[in-house]
This record gives C-alpha cells, structure tokens and sequence, in this order.
C-alpha cells in the first residue's frame, strides 16, 4: 500500500541524573564530593533515505522514543549517554509539528537530516557545586526531562517528469513501456490508485525520473474521484506529459478540464512546461481521427502535439527526448527552507500565574518547568538552589505581587509545592 500522509509520536532521551556522593577511602576522612554526572539522552533525528519512496513502514511503527542517559556514579564517574535515534523518511518528506501547524522543513536531499526532539542533558552531580564555602554539597541536579512532539509527515515524490491526464488515458501504459516499472494496468477507469515512480533511460548518460499520477476528473480539487490526495506529487516535478485518451469523445474538452484542475489546485502547477501526446495510436479508428485532434490542438497553441502508442512503442523516444528537453529550461521546483534549527517559538525565561480551579497557584514556564523536574526534592541543597532560580527569574516577586499567602501551594510542572516567606 501506498502511504503519503502519517501522523506519529517522538520523544527524546531524558538526561541520566547526577548524584550526591562523597569520598569514601580508608585514612582519608574528608574525601569530598565525588557525585558523578549523569549522561545525555538521545536525540530523535529523522534522515532521508534515498531508498524508501513512501511512507508504509509508519503505518506499523507509529512512536519513536530514544533511549535516557545512564545516572552518574561515585568517584567522579560520568554515566553513559543515550545513541541517537535514527528515523529513515523517504526523499521529499515534509515535517509539520501537527499541534501547531509550523512546517519544521522539507526533506528532499539523501542524507539530510533534521534533528525533531533533543535529548535532555545529564543533570551534574554535586562534585560541581563544592565551593571554599560550601565543601559539603548536598545538592545536585536530576537530569532534563525528555521533549515530546506528535509529527505529521507529508510525502511530494521527486521526480523530473509527471505523467496526467484522464483515467484510462495510457499513463501506467506509458510508464511501463518506457520504464522497469510495473504499474497495474487494465482496461477500466482509476486502474491506478497510488503514484508510481519509474525511470527511463534515454541514453548511457541520461535519465528520466517519471511519476505516473492517478487520473483526474473534473472537480478533483475539490475531492471528486480519488479527490486531490495524489495532486501534491504534481508539484514536485518540473514538466509535464499530458496524455490524451485517443478513444475518448472529446480528447481537447478533456485536456482542458485536466488544466482547470490543477490550476485550481495549484496556480503553479498551469505554468508548468507541457508535452501533449495522443495516445493508443496502434488502433485504426485512433490514427482516422489524429489529423483532425492535431489541428484543434495547435489552434489551441500546443506546438508539435505527439501521437503515440505505449503497445506499439510508436515515438516513445521522441516523447521523451521532448520532455528532457523541456527539463533543461524549467525552472526548479521550490523548496521549503532548508532543515531549520528548531526553536520554541516562546522565550524560555518567560513565565505565567494563574490559579486552578481548586484555589491552587500555577506557575509555567519552560525554564522553571525544567528547573523544577531537575531538582532533587530531597536534598536541602538543591531546594535552595531551586529558590535561587525562582528569585534569579522574578518568579517569587511576581507571586507575591499577584497575592499568594504563607501557606497556599504553587503547582510547578508536576509538583506542588508550599509557599513560606
């Protein structure tokens, strides 16, 4: 089956935790801190492969969660950080954050990569916090808390050429003759329910990526037939073979619904350079009818329409020498920007008061979420450096001028904690 269009879940490594612990050795009585760091959790990263052409193997694997970094340990040792997590997408994979609609990049490059979810840094162990002062540290940081993202992939096939036109126009016919693609072909409309993707070799030193496209009817923009689902692959590619079903009624009506659809579709897509060919001229009834089809054609200013047949292999290296030709002067498909650096689009020192419903104060925040789910509740030492983040971001003052009172409870993240002045 062919897959275009997947949702799916990604989260990254939480940092492994660092820890609170001091020397211990025969004869020597203050060793000191000696906590060690945690490890880095693994990032989730998608690459393209240029192997894969569609989206399938999302449809049996929907979460893709990489491995926490390991805890720290006594003597300084640092624990071991996560491997990345490595997903293979298709080439021409676009990649929306599904809850906010951004598009994060377009992936069309073999290779490319675009890092989805960072892994949490380890969080230090107390060796880090010793000062002249303070050279009994009980204070530490759990490691960062994994990020989580539901993504929506989108696949557009990169090819040079897209064959159109009306259900049973010849187009899986073509493709087969030309290529060592094996499309279904049979004698019915929308024979052809998914793209197909072939290439076609002109000569030892040049190729023709083609992509045979599901019919269209009038309205397909609109979701009538197989509706516009397969439309989106049009847009990558650079020309167009047009295909005219030589037993049709009106072969010149049916081309000029084809442009109205993909117009409405995608005004981009009536620029594209066009090569018209009449097809099934092996049939007598088909080669009557062609000087009559060519001269309403050109008076509708198509220069040199084709006739051809995929079963007699008539002009076929023609058609396509016309296409490549056409390639070289078209202009590049546009692409969306190129793996941008995600960023939060918040700032992550901003932060929120509210109340819940049960009287509760609420702070949120990136950076005091964060803070809050890497302290270690049970260490005085790190509850205090808690309360150092809280004043250092104006959490406390703006607590204080919004109303709290010794003795109510302020929910940070997944924690409630008591206010005291």
């Amino acid at each position: 089956m062919f897959v275009d269009e997947v949702s799916i879940y990604v989260r990254s490594g939480k940092g492994g935790d660092g820890m609170v612990h001091f020397h211990r050795e025969k004869y020597v009585p203050r060793g000191g801190p000696d906590g060690g760091d945690g490890g880095r959790g693994g990032d989730v990263i998608l690459q393209v492969d240029p192997k894969m052409n569609n989206l399938t193997p999302f449809r049996y694997q929907s979460r893709y969660i990489a491995e926490d970094g390991k805890n720290g340990g006594p003597n300084n040792m640092t624990g071991r950080s996560a491997p990345d997590l490595v997903v293979r997408v298709p080439p021409g994979t676009l990649v929306y954050d599904e809850d906010s609609g951004e598009l994060m990049a377009d992936l069309v490059e073999p290779g490319q990569q675009l890092l989805v979810a960072k892994g949490g840094r380890g969080g230090r162990g107390n060796q880090h916090f010793a000062t002249a002062r303070h050279q009994v540290p009980r204070t530490a940081e759990k490691g960062e808390p994994a990020e989580e993202r539901r993504l929506r992939l989108e696949l557009k096939l990169i090819a040079d050429v897209g064959i159109v036109g009306v259900p049973n126009a010849g187009k899986s016919s073509l493709l087969a003759a030309v290529t060592n693609a094996k499309p279904k072909i049979a004698d019915y409309p929308f024979t052809t329910l998914e793209p197909n993707l072939g290439v076609a070799e002109l000569d030892p030193d040049t190729t023709l990526v083609l992509a045979d496209i599901p019919g269209l009817i009038e309205g397909a923009h609109m979701g009538v037939g197989l509706g516009d689902s397969f439309l989106r692959h049009i847009q990558r590619t650079r020309v167009l073979i047009h295909l005219l079903d030589g037993l049709s009624d009106d072969p010149v009506g049916e081309y000029s619904q084809i442009n109205s659809e993909l117009a409405l579709f995608d005004t981009a897509l009536a620029d594209k350079p066009q090569v018209v060919a009449f097809t099934k001229m092996d049939l007598p009834d088909v080669q009557e009818r062609w000087p009559e089809i060519k001269k309403q054609l050109e008076a509708r200013g198509i220069e040199e329409p084709l006739a051809i047949s995929s079963a007699a292999h008539i002009n076929l290296d023609q058609l396509l020498w016309r296409a490549y030709q056409a390639l070289q002067t078209a202009p590049e498909p546009e692409v969306a920007e190129k793996v941008p650096v995600y960023r939060p689009s918040e700032d992550p020192r901003q932060f929120s008061i509210s109340r819940d419903p049960d009287g509760t104060w609420r702070v949120s925040g990136i950076s005091i979420e964060r803070a809050a789910a890497m302290t270690y509740w049970e260490h005085s030492g790190s509850v205090r450096r808690f309360q150092r983040i809280m004043e250092t971001l104006g959490i406390d003052e703006a607590l204080r001028q919004a109303g709290v009172e010794d003795g109510d409870y302020v929910r940070i993240g997944d924690f409630e904690l008591e206010w005291q002045e």
